[in-house]
């Protein structure tokens, strides 16, 4: 599926909603690694911007946002709407991320709606 037709909005501009096809998800769960949490603390004496954990992060939402987008191609959709993210901490360590949408058929908007 085209990154283009993924979108955080009700409706895709130039498209219209043929048919729904439902919710759709990609989920992961993350741990941070020993060594992580050794760089990730050093780097936090430092202040600023942590990156070992800002890259473990954009890695989880990629993978669900794969994970959606198959999941949508499964059931025959070449779009997906009302994409979001969330994320909840199981436990001291151990993330769960979430990608959903809902997956939908779409066609060119012939009268430009």
């Amino acid at each position: 599926m085209q990154n283009a037709m993924v979108t955080t909005a009700l409706t895709l501009p130039g498209y219209k909603v043929v048919r729904s096809l439902g919710v759709v998800r990609g989920i992961t769960v993350r741990s941070r690694s020993i060594v992580g949490n050794i760089f990730g603390g050093l780097q936090t004496i430092f202040g600023g911007n942590i990156t070992i954990y800002t890259n473990l992060c954009e890695q989880a939402r990629l993978e669900t946002y794969l994970l959606m987008c198959r999941h949508a191609e499964q059931l025959g959709a070449n779009a997906v709407i009302s994409m979001r993210y969330d994320a909840t901490e199981l436990m001291a360590g151990l993330t769960e991320v979430l990608c959903y949408g809902t997956a939908v058929v779409v066609e060119p908007d012939a009268g430009g709606n």
